[in-house]
């Protein structure tokens, strides 16, 4: 449970500065999709949903102006 956490945590703050560089849809759509598939693998759940979820909302946070 220990080693989960401190990969949540890793994988947290690498998207969070990784967020920072993001310029383009395509940009932001990787980062949410790597976001996406390591939440889903932390929480058990598909990792491929996870994927495709987060691309999506990467690609489209700037749409909204959520980014």
């Amino acid at each position: 449970m220990q080693k989960i956490k401190l990969i949540a945590v890793c994988a947290i703050a690498a998207t969070l500065l990784s967020g920072c560089f993001a310029r383009t849809d395509l940009d932001r759509a990787a980062v949410g999709a790597a976001a996406g598939g390591v939440g889903a693998a932390v929480l058990g759940g598909s990792v491929a949903t996870g994927v495709v979820v987060g691309a999506a909302a990467g690609a489209l946070c700037d749409d909204v102006n959520l980014c």
